[in-house]
């Protein structure tokens, strides 16, 4: 299993704005930037393209799927949370925390994105929904694809039994543990505190207040051969953990974070990340702060290929 591809999937928005449905905990929403609604898909759809051609002047494969008017879906541009894909030749579908989230969900892009392959291995997790229990994809779940672990912090849109379910189907370990923010509120997607790389991890460790969940974490990675890279909370909330490691076809490795994100961090850290491969730091302040979400989240990696 490999941990990394040059294969990624992303949503272009049509309707990017402020989703009162997920507000209540995703903490890194804004709701005001003193700009229209108008404007703000204008620049969503602007930061969007400009990363999109970024990356695929790196070499990266980028397959750019469209949003739909309507129903209106204000958070398409986060495509990783309603979908997987592994290199089983299998795609899974999760049941979302927000009503107008599941509109996402749609059955036409998943045809397309398994058009090439012979013969799709389709699961879904969606009917939890019923139950009002939640699992984001790699919002929810970080995947060490290669160790089969999946880390995962509880909260509100990521569940323990959904969690075991996608362990036994996928043969992976669970290590769940809590996390918070610095209000005492629980952190809404692990992959904001976390990002793992080939032989990395970026982890903003003071937001796991258990040391015996703390210690097991250190225990997995070193198990695993990762080097920690710790960042605060401060550098959270710039989206320092919400990144993500690709390569393109010749290899070459890349981190992809946010312009802010890399603002954030000091020397030692940016040192310690380019060992893992070249930054690449896309403008997203637009989608970031009223999204909630940055770079890693607007990235769907396709395994179907590998």
């Amino acid at each position: 299993m490999t941990q990394t591809t040059n294969r990624i999937i992303m949503v272009r928005p049509a309707n990017f704005g402020y989703n009162t449905e997920t507000a209540d905990s995703n903490g890194f929403q804004n709701k005001e930037l003193g700009l229209s609604s108008q404007k703000i898909i204008e620049n969503a759809i602007t930061e969007f393209d400009e990363f999109v051609k970024l990356l695929r002047g790196h070499g990266i494969t980028v397959q750019v799927l469209e949003d739909t008017t309507h129903p209106i879906k204000p958070d398409a541009v986060f495509p990783n949370n309603w979908f997987t894909t592994h290199q089983d030749g299998s795609i899974v579908t999760y049941p979302m925390y927000a009503e107008n989230r599941r509109l996402e969900r749609r059955e036409d892009l998943i045809d397309i994105i398994g058009s090439n392959i012979p013969k799709i291995k389709r699961y879904g997790f969606e009917y939890f929904e019923e139950e009002s229990k939640f699992l984001e994809g790699t919002g929810s779940m970080i995947l060490d694809r290669t160790n089969k672990i999946v880390y995962a912090c509880l909260s509100p849109r990521t569940n323990i039994e959904i969690l075991d379910k996608f362990s036994i189907l996928k043969s992976y370990q669970v290590v769940f543990f809590t996390a918070v923010d610095r209000k005492g509120s629980e952190i809404y997607h692990t992959n904001v505190l976390m990002t793992l790389g080939e032989e990395f991890v970026v982890i903003c460790l003071e937001s796991i207040k258990d040391t015996d969940e703390k210690k097991a974490l250190l225990e997995h990675f070193k198990r695993t051969n990762k080097e920690v890279i710790e960042i605060d909370y401060d550098q959270m909330d710039d989206f320092a953990g919400n990144i993500i490691q690709l390569k393109n076809g010749s290899e070459d490795r890349f981190i992809i974070m946010s312009a802010s994100a890399f603002q954030s961090l000091n020397s030692n850290q940016i040192e310690a990340l380019e060992k893992h491969g070249t930054i690449i730091c896309p403008d997203l302040k637009t989608i970031e702060k009223i999204g909630g979400g940055s770079s890693r989240c607007m990235i769907a990696e396709n395994f179907l290929l590998e």
